[in-house]
């Protein structure tokens, strides 16, 4: 599995995705002159476009990555040559998604480093009242990235069972924009602000709140800008819950992979 691994990271870096990730980057260059037309909170903004911005790559790496990864190995007939070989379905498929992951912490940690620059030079033009908390601005990084693995995990449950790409590569986005909002339609449905609403849609919401990956528990930014606390409790939840869900992900996939009819 680690030699799929390598084939996988090597793929990427063939298809110049690191290249074009690098061209993105160059957006955190404007970041700092964007800043400083905010007068009072240039920190705050710098911090604010700089995890925006790395948000942004690492969701189109991880629906385009993790969407297409399977599909055109198996669209160029690669996989039955892999497969033809000593190793299992769920070996090719793990060692696959592990270096899709892998890519994507990799992207997270060369474009952490460059927002670290921008904000640290955007705070000594215009120093902020707040200080800077540098270890929940990596924290949120770190969780921004485990959210968009988790993604990745989606994206390859969908390509299991899809003959093309679309399946795939909808799918995951469909499913991002209705993991981001559960956790306030959760809230609403257990509100009293709820009580116009029938019982058959809030058992509804409950089920599809459990089934549906809530992205809203990874996202730290407000504390990164705001310089506000983290609850340890808090974060190691959101870690097992990132284990767990990635791991019943990926036996599912890996089940239906086994199963899948090549042709």
């Amino acid at each position: 599995m680690i030699s799929i691994i390598f084939i996988t990271l090597k793929g990427i870096f063939r298809d110049r995705v690191f290249q074009g990730i690098m061209m993105t980057a160059c957006a955190f260059l404007l970041i700092p002159v964007a800043a400083s037309l905010s007068m009072r909170q240039v920190t705050e903004l710098a911090l604010t476009l700089s995890l925006s911005l790395i948000s942004f790559i690492l969701l189109l790496l991880a629906v385009f990555l993790g969407g297409t990864s399977l599909w055109k190995d198996i669209e160029r007939r690669y996989t039955f040559s892999v497969l033809g070989l000593p190793i299992s379905r769920q070996s090719y498929m793990l060692g696959r998604f592990s270096g899709t992951a892998l890519f994507v912490i990799l992207a997270a940690a060369v474009l952490g480093i460059a927002a670290f620059m921008v904000v640290a030079y955007s705070s000594a033009m215009y120093p902020a009242e707040r200080p800077i908390i540098w270890p929940t601005m990596a924290l949120c990084i770190l969780f921004d990235a485990l959210k968009y693995i988790l993604l990745i995990a989606v994206a390859f449950l969908f390509s299991t069972v899809s003959t093309s790409f679309f399946l795939p590569v909808f799918g995951t986005i469909a499913t991002f924009l209705a993991g981001g909002v559960t956790q306030q339609v959760y809230e609403f449905v257990n509100s009293p602000a709820s009580k116009s609403l029938s019982p058959f849609v809030k058992q509804l919401a409950r089920c599809l709140y459990y089934i549906i990956p809530n992205f809203g528990a990874f996202d730290l930014k407000v504390n990164a800008i705001y310089g506000l606390p983290l609850s340890t409790n808090g974060l190691l939840l959101t870690a097992a819950y990132f284990c767990v869900y990635v791991g019943l992900l990926l036996s599912a996939a890996a089940v239906l992979f086994s199963r899948r009819e090549m042709r």
